[in-house]
Formats: C-alpha cells, structure tokens, sequence
C-alpha cells in the first residue's frame, strides 16, 4: 500500500485530491496539511511514501518544505502554473517531481505510484519548456557534479533518465534487468551528490548541450 500524505492549503482541493487516491485499491491518504509547516511535521511523524505537495502555502511554501525534509520521502509538487520559478526552486530542493492540478484523475493516481517506485515525473505537456527554462535560469555551478565518478553504465543510464525513460524502458534499452537499473541509478544519484531523478535529468539535458 502506497501512503500519502496531501498537503494543499485549499480544502477543497485537498478533498478532491483525497477523493480520487482514496478511491484505489492501492494508495492511502494517511494525511491532510494546510500549509507547508504542517506538512513538514506531519511528514516526519507519519512516514508517508509520498507528499503531494502545492507550491505556494501559508506559512512555509512547498519549497522550503520539501528542502525541509531532506529526501525523507519523496516530494510530488502540485501547481496551478506550468511554468513557474517555484517549480524550479522545487526540484532544486529535490523533489521528485512536478504535476499540474488540471491532471486527470488517472494521471494523477499514476503519478504517484510512479513516484512511489522511485521514477521522476514531469507533467508530460511542460517538460520541454521547463527544460529549457531550468536550464538557462541561475544555476548551481556544473562543476559541482564529478561526472567522472560514474562508470560508463552509470553515464548510459543518466542519458537514459535524461531522455524521461523509465526504469523498465532503461533496462529494455540497455538489455539489463530493471533490479540492475535500479541500483545504477541509486549509485549515480549518490556519487552525484543528487536528491531526486529529477535533478539527474537536469544533469544530463546539460551534458547533451556542452
């Protein structure tokens, strides 16, 4: 069982939210935060696999919240915008990945259980441009990334996540098992220093443009 934790500061979009994931068989909403303080605590007292997490909240945005928890579950942040410098700050502090709230029902639901398998995700309709946009915005210097830690697989299956495949897709491409795929890209993240795959992506849309 997936375990949510939905932290939105609109009640009614928090009820919506909890309609939709409470209606599988798989995912439970072990809980509801108004604002991104309340959201923190209540992450670190319950545990949840996953936080549905909105940007702009009272008190402590998503931002500080998600870079408050450190990689203590991951992070799936929720927006109206499709571009927003939130977002950007977002997945810097390493969250796991970026949805609008205009997803269906379905999407949404996959989404987390995508994340909740360690898979990143970005709303499919704005990955380009956010892209483009993270990457030309001020960033951390790319030397901060020790690229020549990685083995040649490791650095395969970073093209690979850069390329928004997921683990089963990494694995078909480069003729390994998923399991296999799996540990490269813990490894990968460690060695890069890295909180979520998300961030991985970034690493290697820059790569491809050097």
């Amino acid at each position: 069982m997936i375990r949510v934790l939905v932290a939105d500061d609109h009640a009614a979009v928090r009820a919506g939210i909890v309609l939709i994931l409470d209606g599988t068989d798989d995912i439970e909403v072990v809980g509801e935060a108004a604002d991104g303080e309340q959201a923190v605590a209540m992450a670190m007292e319950l545990g949840p696999d996953v936080v549905l997490m909105d940007v702009r909240m009272p008190r402590m945005d998503g931002i500080a919240a998600t870079r408050a928890l450190g990689g203590v579950t991951d992070v799936l942040i929720l927006t109206t915008f499709d571009i927003d410098q939130y977002v950007f700050g977002a997945l810097r502090a390493g969250a796991a990945g970026f949805l609008l709230k205009n997803t269906d029902a379905d999407a949404l639901v996959e989404a987390v259980r995508l994340v909740a398998r360690g898979e990143g995700l970005i709303s499919p309709s704005v990955t380009r441009k956010l892209i483009a946009s993270f990457a030309s915005s001020p960033a951390e210097p790319r030397e901060r990334y020790d690229l020549s830690r990685l083995t040649p697989r490791e650095r395969e299956v970073l093209m690979c996540i850069g390329r928004g495949l997921s683990n089963a897709e990494i694995a078909e491409e480069l003729f390994m098992a998923e399991a296999t795929t799996k540990t490269h890209v813990s490894r990968l993240l460690h060695k890069l220093g890295l909180r979520s795959r998300v961030q991985a992506a970034i690493i290697a849309q820059e790569m491809q443009e050097t």
